[in-house]
């Protein structure tokens, strides 16, 4: 069984706040909850967070995680011109580089006009995250020219559902199993002004079901990916 733990790592619940409890307390719980369970994730950074953040990416680096792109300052393609798009992807990567490899890349809200397909490419990109299969993409596994898109499985609030409710939800889902949360999602939210949805079980207690989801597929054998992993896997069936 293939799974994938990731992050999207941005400022607080973005659009409705421009905080930054997440990066400060709730990515230092999620990588002491990576160390704990031995996972290796992908983290997918803004640029603006990098650069306010530095020894945060090191972090997730030296702890021997995957650095991926989540554009420049979580800037919605969809609501972008074409050149405004792509410069904010190349300017994302520019910052990112700085401090290692970056092959990955998932755009804010999980919007993904294609043509920046061939955008990736120019700029050296091997996996895209941007579709979700919740959100309507059908196609699963596939590569968009070099680029190989591997979509998210589910939306992050699933995972802070009681676990009785949304280990149903696990069972239904196809492989690769790909999850992804944001740093703010373990902090406490509840007396934010943001959507319901968001500020439910965030906290202790959404570390608390992100390891019981992890233990879960121990269980079960899995194996967990990083996102550069799945290009290396699925690559040489391609190249087969």
């Amino acid at each position: 069984m293939k799974v994938a733990i990731t992050f999207d790592v941005e400022h607080d619940c973005p659009p409705y706040l421009t905080t930054t409890r997440g990066m400060e307390e709730g990515l230092p719980k999620l990588l002491d909850l990576m160390a704990e369970k031995r996972i290796k994730a992908t983290f997918f950074f803004t640029a603006e967070m990098a650069k306010r953040f530095p020894e945060l990416v090191r972090r997730v680096i030296d702890e021997g995680h995957e650095l991926g792109s989540h554009n420049y300052n979580h800037e919605r393609l969809d609501k972008l011109s074409f050149e405004e798009g792509k410069r904010a992807i190349e300017k994302s990567f520019k910052v990112l580089r700085e401090f290692g490899e970056v092959v990955s890349f998932r755009a804010p809200n999980l919007q993904f006009p294609n043509e920046y397909y061939r955008v990736l490419e120019e700029n050296g990109v091997l996996v895209d995250s941007s579709k979700a299969t919740y959100k309507g993409y059908r196609s699963g596994v596939k590569f968009f020219g070099n680029v190989l898109e591997v979509p998210a499985s589910t939306t992050s609030s699933v995972i802070r559902l009681p676990w009785r409710f949304q280990r149903i939800i696990h069972l239904h889902l196809k492989e690769p199993k790909v999850y992804f949360a944001h740093p703010w999602e373990f902090v406490p939210m509840q007396r934010e002004k943001i959507r319901w949805d968001c500020r439910f079980n965030t906290g202790d207690k959404a570390v608390e079901l992100l390891g019981t989801l992890i233990d879960h597929y121990r269980k079960e054998g899995a194996r967990f990916y990083t996102m550069r992993e799945f290009y290396g896997e699925y690559g040489k069936l391609k190249r087969g």
